[in-house]
């Protein structure tokens, strides 16, 4: 018994461990893209393979530990895609200054990015109103991400398009011009606009599910105070009866 409470200890901490690691690794990749910081600079960089290198070693322990290899790369194609070691080829082309090259680096970190996100779905709860906040904050993140990409512009911009875009509200003050831009654009419109209509309709719910909880539980306030009250009055008529 206290092996399995020690096992479940550790696992609670790995878990944990691997979320932080994920969304330090996320906020790094989205601060670079909005040009606040330089993650192929120190002490980015080193933070940055060390966190590779966690999730790299993780990956393999649990691959070579699984029964059935094919499954296990189908079912963590989440974690792979976070383990592509983008960042260190940046050095290499940034050197050699091979613009085409550099750009598709950039995208791949764009993969990473995703990867990264898919590899949190399992920390959280996946059903109703957490499941499509965290949905929708992704689609935004990787919208804005694709916009600053192909767009040239700074993340704060894309962010901003890529809400505005998602919320129906367009104030039309930029728009994509790129193919990719188009592309983010209408997946930013198809999927994020589909995830934050049901994330309002959640909220929705969830205020309305409160109320009836909350009415439920005053019904059920008043239906005990009824009976007790039918108790006493049960009890007076036969003290009334002994009495006559």
């Amino acid at each position: 018994m206290v092996d399995h409470k020690n096992k479940s200890v550790i696992y609670i901490g790995y878990e944990i461990t691997m979320a932080v690691l994920s969304i330090a690794s996320i906020f790094m990749i989205v601060l670079d893209y909005a040009k606040s910081i330089d993650i192929t600079a120190y002490p980015y960089n080193v933070f940055d393979n060390l966190i590779l290198t966690i999730f790299t070693i993780d990956y393999f322990s649990r691959l070579i530990a699984s029964k059935n290899k094919r499954k296990f790369i189908t079912s963590n194609i989440w974690d792979l895609l976070s383990i592509i070691p983008v960042n260190q080829a940046f050095y290499f082309f940034r050197a050699a200054r091979i613009f085409r090259i550099f750009i598709l680096l950039k995208l791949l970190r764009l993969v990473r990015l995703v990867g990264l996100i898919g590899k949190l779905r399992k920390f959280i709860n996946t059903n109703g109103l957490i499941y499509y906040i965290y949905v929708s904050i992704a689609v935004l993140i990787i919208g804005a991400s694709m916009y600053s990409i192909s767009e040239k512009v700074d993340f704060a911009t894309a962010l901003w398009w890529s809400i505005t875009t998602a919320t129906t509200v367009g104030y039309g003050d930029i728009s994509p011009t790129t193919s990719m831009g188009k592309l983010a654009a209408v997946m930013v419109m198809i999927i994020g606009i589909g995830f934050i209509g049901m994330l309002t309709s959640s909220i929705s719910n969830f205020f309305i599910s409160n109320d009836e909880v909350n009415l439920k539980e005053e019904l059920a306030k008043l239906h005990n105070e009824n009976v007790q009250l039918n108790d006493k009055l049960d009890r007076l008529e036969q003290i009334i009866k002994k009495k006559n």
